[in-house]
This record gives C-alpha cells, sequence and structure tokens, in this order.
C-alpha cells in the first residue's frame, strides 16, 4: 500500500523522524515521500545518517521559484514555510488522483505558513478549505460538500475538537443548536465505542445557566441529535474538569482546541496522533510540532509517526 507523506517543516524533526524510521514503516507499507531528494540529503549529513537507499520521493512544487531551502535548525523562516506546504499539496494530490491511499503528514510550524502567504492554521483548515466545494463540476463529479472534523487521540482516548485553531474569544459565539448539531451528526458514525461524552464550555458545565447559557445549549443539541439518531450516542454536557478523571470515555467532544488536547496530551503524548474525518481522503498526522528546539539532535519521539502511518493503513483496510 502506497502512502504519500509530507515532510513538515524542514527546520523542524519531520525530517529527523522520517529518515530514522523508513525501514520500519517500510515493512508494512510503501512510503512516497513529498521532497526533493537533495533535501533529504542535506538533513541526513547534518544528522550524520546514513541516506537509505530505496527512497521513493516526488518533488513537490513549490511557488513561485521552486526554490529548494537550506536547512536552518530552528528557524522559522518563509521558504520552509512554503516548502512545507507545497509538500502538504503534493501528498494531497498524489492521494485525490489514487496514486497514493493516504496521506500522512509531519509537523508544520504555522508561523512560517504565514510568513509564506499560506492562508490557513494548519493543514486541517487547508483540507476543510479544500473539500469546501460549491461549484457545479464538483457536483458533477459527485463529491459533495463536507467539513473536515479533527480528532485526535490513541486507541485509549479520541477527542474531536468542535472549533480548533481559532482565538478562544470566538469560541461562544459559534455554539449555536444548527452548527453544533451538524458537528454531532457528521462525528457519530465515527463513535466505535458508545457513549460519546460531550464537554461543556464553562466551569461545572455551566451550572444550568448560573455560568453562562453555552451549555443549556450543548445540552439541548445532544438531545436532537440523539432523537435524529435514534439512540444515546452522546451524553453531556460534561464537566470538563472532571470528564477524564479515573475511567474515562473513549471519544470526546471538546468545544475548544485546548479543553480536549490537554487532558489527551496530559495521558497519552507520546503516542498520540491527529486524524482528519469526514473527507474522501485519509490522512493522519503526527499529535506534536515541529519541536524546533530539538530538531537536528536526535531526540525527535517516534511513537507518533508510527501510529500515524499505522491508522492510515487501517482506515483504507
Amino acid at each position: 500500500m502506497k502512502i504519500a507523506v509530507s515532510i513538515g517543516d524542514p527546520n523542524g524533526v519531520g525530517l529527523e523522524i522520517l529518515l530514522k524510521n523508513h525501514k520500519k514503516i517500510c515493512k508494512f507499507c510503501n512510503p512516497v515521500y513529498c521532497v526533493d531528494k537533495e533535501l533529504l540529503k542535506e538533513a541526513a549529513k547534518i544528522l550524520k545518517f546514513k541516506l537509505p537507499k530505496n527512497l521513493k520521493c516526488v518533488s513537490p512544487k513549490v511557488m513561485p521559484s521552486n526554490i529548494i531551502p537550506k536547512i536552518t535548525p530552528g528557524a522559522i523562516q518563509k521558504e520552509s514555510g512554503a516548502y512545507s506546504y507545497a509538500s502538504f499539496l503534493q501528498a494531497l494530490n498524489l492521494t485525490l488522483v489514487g496514486k497514493t491511499k493516504a496521506m500522512v503528514t509531519l509537523p508544520i510550524h504555522k508561523k512560517a505558513w504565514q510568513l509564506a502567504g499560506v492562508s490557513y492554521a494548519g493543514h486541517t483548515e487547508a483540507l476543510r478549505d479544500v473539500f469546501k466545494f460549491e461549484n457545479m463540476e464538483s457536483k458533477i463529479n459527485g463529491i459533495q460538500n463536507q467539513k473536515a472534523i479533527m480528532m485526535l487521540g490513541s486507541p485509549k482516548l479520541y477527542v474531536a475538537l468542535f472549533s480548533d485553531h481559532i482565538p478562544l474569544k470566538n469560541v461562544p459565539s459559534l455554539i449555536n443548536i444548527e452548527s453544533l448539531k451538524e458537528f454531532l451528526l457528521d462525528f457519530a458514525p465515527y463513535v466505535l465505542k458508545m457513549p460519546c461524552g460531550v464537554l461543556g464550555l464553562n466551569p461545572h458545565a455551566g451550572d444550568f445557566g448560573v455560568l453562562g447559557d453555552e451549555d443549556n445549549v450543548i445540552r439541548e443539541t445532544i438531545r436532537l441529535a440523539n432523537a435524529s439518531l435514534g439512540k444515546e450516542v452522546f451524553i453531556g454536557p460534561l464537566v470538563p474538569d472532571t470528564a477524564f478523571v479515573g475511567k474515562h470515555l473513549r471519544y470526546y467532544v471538546a468545544m475548544y482546541h485546548d479543553q480536549g488536547l490537554i487532558p489527551l496530551k496530559t495521558l497519552y503524548f507520546k503516542e498520540s496522533i491527529n486524524i482528519t474525518l469526514n473527507l474522501p481522503v485519509i490522512r493522519t498526522s503526527v499529535d506534536h510540532g515541529t519541536a524546533f528546539d530539538i530538531a537536528y539532535k536526535n531526540k525527535a519521539e517516534s511513537k507518533s509517526y508510527i501510529n500515524a502511518i499505522k491508522e492510515a493503513i487501517l482506515r483504507q483496510c
């Protein structure tokens, strides 16, 4: 099975993780790396790694100049941002046209994307926009408008994010019955062990309106979603500060990014991954950043990457 791998930011830990795990992942898939081999040679030289001989590479089309950046460990640069975005687009294209069965992404740096003129806060936002099909051509091709869902986790715990990379002050205004119900119904098919806990927004899940009205909206939306599904898939709103204590549920929905990721990363940081759901392509990713502080020091953890590869294969099967 061929899997496209985008390399993330060349100045981060992505290339180290890619190189030192190539032999291992070749045991269960055929990776296609979206990178110029010259860049891999430079990374291997810095890391003092022996470059594998059987690397399958596809050069990304970096706009506008097709320049391969020089590796500067830990640096936030426009050039590295542009290259990581081009690598991502190459992996996506290979998967869309069927040359690869899934795509796995290594970590990008959001500020480097911004410096390169990329308007997205991350991979999920880019995918969400790519598949926001509203023109006649897409309808003719049978592709429907779909909203990407960011889910992170490990086999022991998965957290789906109702809102992801947005300012915290904007979250309350997004919580309404229509949008949250649509999210819950879209997410329901991916809940493989019920029930799924839906976290409240405010402390104590609002104490029935004492600490805010948003949690009353969440409560009513859960009722309506379960009625539409004909079964109790979702429960809540759960009190966020105790929802993960002790024997926790397998699946949760968090109202915002850090509400879900703080407990997940506290419990399962090294093994958790990022999965984009509700799209016509399979995309998984590591659940960590570029780790500029340890870039090219041969200290990067690999378990999240290995799990992301395995999850991509599992979802294809």
